[in-house]
């Protein structure tokens, strides 16, 4: 099985409304995303397309960039980026690594994958030496 990955690179802000430590508060991250893709090849050697991978990641990663992202609970924090007209992206979870690993995934997997990609794998770096990890099989 061939495995083929890109690294992404953006801006993004949040808060852990339930952490006990710093945080809690509003702060960001210069988050990065490995993304690997895992399948067979085409007869020419190809499982996908570097070019291709940016066509449906770099629209998700653009929404995100420079935003918020918020916790559908936080109706707080919602409103008070409403009322300042900041950027905001709402998620039906804590954004923790680990839940920012399944959404992206989620995502990545209602785009136009090529029917040869069998799994994904994709890690989120909140620091240089922080991450969290997450695999999904595609069906």
């Amino acid at each position: 099985m061939m495995k083929v990955a890109k690294e992404f690179h953006w801006e993004m802000g949040h808060r852990l409304t339930f952490h006990k430590g710093l945080c809690k508060n509003l702060h960001g991250h210069s988050y990065k995303m490995i993304i690997e893709f895992s399948g067979n090849t085409d007869k020419n050697g190809i499982l996908i397309d570097f070019y291709d991978i940016n066509s449906f990641i770099k629209p998700i990663l653009d929404e995100l960039d420079h935003s918020i992202m918020v916790n559908e609970s936080d109706k707080e924090l919602i409103e008070a980026l409403k009322k300042i007209g900041s950027r905001f992206v709402i998620i039906n979870s804590e954004t923790t690594a680990e839940n920012i690993c399944i959404y992206l995934l989620e995502l990545i997997k209602k785009t136009n994958l090529p029917k040869k990609i069998s799994k994904l794998r994709i890690q989120v770096f909140e620091t240089d030496t922080t991450y969290a990890e997450e695999e999904m099989m595609i069906e």
